[in-house]
């Protein structure tokens, strides 16, 4: 059995980590509601420009725009790999590594050229000795755009230059504080025609007649690189608002854990405390019996 100094030595580690840890989740909690602040404020202008792009949608046929070309040879693939600056924040960085992982591994003949955005994915790719054609640093709580436009330029760039004929983005879309979910879509060439199958939201419901002007093929070719814009800065802020609540939860486990190991440290040693006061006490009555023998 452990001394009892080893005992209260351990409790009080147990509760200088429990102090970390719930420090840690208030944080997370404060930047969480923060970025989901963001994503909220951020929604109409993204829900309208989808609409928008729905409706411009057949134009895009006669639309000549380096965004939507597709290439008859695709003889390089680019992947963005959304991830965290950090840890602790449970599965999160691993959940979205293995999806991307897979994904490549499920189309083994394409060349791959990985772009990463977040120090822990970037860390980790590397040491899996594949190469890194760009790394940029994930965003934080109050980045602005223009952060994001720096990420977005480098990857357009690779596109429209002819470096790479296709890009995918691997990042955590935001369920709940409790769920995310690790995905692949793909992002250039960019796909109209797949805005028309997809699920209307209410304000997308109401079907109004739209008068175009300038022509609705002009306005196509300078709304595409803001709709491009606009839909991987929405990825980059789920992928932050993700990391947050899988911190935010990973930190609650961890101070309740440490809650429960303190109760069962405090518990061992107070039993060690009574065991060692029984073991005096019968010693001292053992003597005095001893004392009382040899007198008599």
């Amino acid at each position: 059995m452990q001394s009892l100094r080893a005992v209260r030595r351990k409790i009080r580690s147990v509760q200088n980590i429990q102090q970390i840890t719930l420090a840690m989740k208030m944080v997370a909690a404060a930047k969480l509601r923060r970025a989901q602040g963001q994503v909220t404020a951020g929604k109409p202008y993204f829900e309208k420009m989808q609409q928008l792009m729905e409706r411009l949608g057949p134009e895009a046929r006669r639309v000549e725009h380096p965004l939507l070309a597709e290439r008859p040879e695709v003889r390089a693939s680019a992947l963005v790999v959304i991830t965290g600056n950090r840890g602790l924040c449970g599965s999160y960085n691993a959940n979205l590594l293995r999806t991307a992982e897979r994904f490549m591994a499920a189309a083994p003949n394409k060349v791959w050229k990985l772009l990463t955005v977040g120090r822990k994915g970037n860390e980790f790719l590397t040491r899996r000795t594949h190469d890194i054609e760009s790394y940029h640093e994930q965003l934080d709580v109050g980045s602005s755009f223009a952060q994001a436009k720096v990420i977005i330029d480098a990857i357009t760039g690779l596109f429209e230059s002819g470096t790479v004929d296709e890009v995918y983005v691997a990042y955590t879309e935001f369920v709940t504080t409790m769920s995310q979910r690790p995905k692949v879509i793909r992002f250039l060439p960019l796909e109209p025609a797949a805005a028309e199958e997809s699920e209307e939201t209410p304000a997308q419901s109401a079907r109004a007649e739209f008068l175009f002007e300038p022509e609705a093929a002009e306005l196509m070719g300078s709304l595409l690189p803001r709709y491009v814009d606009t839909q991987f800065y929405h990825m980059l802020l789920e992928a932050l608002t993700s990391e947050f609540g899988a911190r935010m939860t990973a930190m609650t486990a961890a101070t309740e854990n440490a809650g429960e190991m303190i109760k069962d440290l405090t518990l061992q040693y107070n039993r060690s405390r009574q065991s060692a006061i029984t073991t005096e006490i019968s010693e001292v009555v053992g003597g005095a019996e001893a004392l009382a023998t040899e007198d008599g």
